[in-house]
């Protein structure tokens, strides 16, 4: 397996020591190396792939050296029109290394979110025309590395690293350089969904909470009528809407994470400017990419209510602990919204935490009848 330091000392040899990019499990011991060993103008977790594509290219115009961008295989689709229309060499021309965690890779068992991705991701490097090598737990970054480095200086152009499971030695992070919440998600979670009325429709996030909502249910003999956003991160609160405005006699709740809110920050005006009066935005906040190995967000450093208000959304609270998300929550039903409830949280969940049982396509179907969509 491959050292994360030892990845980075070959990268920096070749004058690549700025990193930016979204987490991935795939990646994590190197995202995880990263964040410790590199000082912060040399590593920017970003709100999204297509603005860590975007920083790459300005650290290029700015310094002449390229930069390395990390991310997910699902994360491709964000970065296509920044690829296309800025890196390329039909346009700007800019160099820069892309680190692509395979999720979803063909013959490898993955989570279903991920299946397609992983099978259309070689033939979407293809058509965007970005060179490319595979690596894995074998490769010799010495036989790797220089010819594919050698042609993104010679032809000025993004080129990419895609990188199968296990190919990376793990990394225990070392640094925390926030405070920490105590409130456990899962606990939040059981409260909020007690709160709930029966006809309550709910959306949540990808990664775990979506995961614990499933197993609260399963536990309590519940049946599983939430929509599970298991992929399509970013968009939860979008799709909460969208519901939101389809039913506005039912009352939605969008459970929402931290980094899924600032990875299309730009919903939030447009939820808020819509006057979806019968949504709450609930945010879970753990300042941290915890599904994907717990790197941190800027969550913990900026002002949501700020933020919420200045968005069009109609009231904004805040709750850390199981007493006063219950006090918070039954004043919600008095305010007209959108609505943003902060939860604050604890990184963490349990190690024996399962995953939906149901397939996506049936948990769509449950939804709906739900909702009353369909029969």
């Amino acid at each position: 397996m491959i050292e994360p330091s030892e990845f980075c000392a070959s990268l920096a040899k070749r004058s690549i020591d700025f990193y930016c990019g979204v987490p991935d499990s795939l990646l994590k011991p190197l995202c995880a190396y990263i964040d410790d060993a590199l000082p912060s103008d040399k590593h920017v977790i970003t709100a999204n792939e297509g603005n860590a594509l975007a920083i790459a290219a300005g650290r290029y115009l700015g310094s002449g050296n390229a930069a390395a961008v990390y991310l997910q295989n699902s994360g491709l689709g964000n970065v296509i029109n920044p690829l296309t229309s800025l890196a390329d060499k039909q346009v700007y021309s800019i160099p820069m290394l892309l680190i692509i965690g395979w999720r979803g890779e063909p013959g490898v068992k993955d989570e279903p979110q991920h299946v397609k991705q992983g099978a259309i991701t070689e033939s979407q490097l293809d058509l965007l025309d970005i060179p490319y090598a595979v690596i894995d737990s074998s490769s010799e970054l010495g036989s790797v590395l220089p010819p594919l480095l050698a042609n993104m200086i010679d032809a000025s152009c993004p080129v990419a690293l895609l990188v199968r499971k296990n190919t990376f030695l793990a990394y225990k992070k070392q640094l925390n350089s926030y405070p920490e919440y105590s409130l456990p998600r899962e606990k939040a979670l059981c409260a909020i969904l007690e709160l709930l009325s029966p006809q309550d429709l709910v959306v949540s996030t990808t990664g775990k909470t979506s995961r614990e909502v499933f197993e609260i249910r399963q536990a309590r003999g519940q049946r599983n009528s939430d929509f599970l956003t298991v992929g399509a991160m970013g968009h939860t609160s979008s799709i909460a809407f969208g519901v939101a405005s389809a039913s506005p006699d039912k009352r939605v709740v969008a459970l929402d994470g931290d980094g899924s809110m600032l990875m299309h920050m730009g919903a939030l005006p447009v939820i808020g400017n819509h006057a979806a009066s019968n949504l709450i935005h609930v945010v879970l906040n753990n300042q941290s990419h915890e599904s994907v190995g717990g790197q941190p967000t800027v969550a913990g450093r900026i002002d949501l209510e700020q933020i919420a208000l200045a968005s069009g959304y109609k009231h904004y609270n805040s709750a850390d602990s199981e007493e006063s998300l219950t006090q918070v929550w039954h004043t919600l039903p008095d305010k007209e919204g959108p609505v943003m409830l902060e939860v604050k949280i604890a990184k963490g969940s349990r190690e024996d935490l399962g995953r939906p049982t149901s397939t996506p396509k049936q948990n769509k179907l449950a939804f709906m009848r739900h909702a009353g969509s369909t029969e």
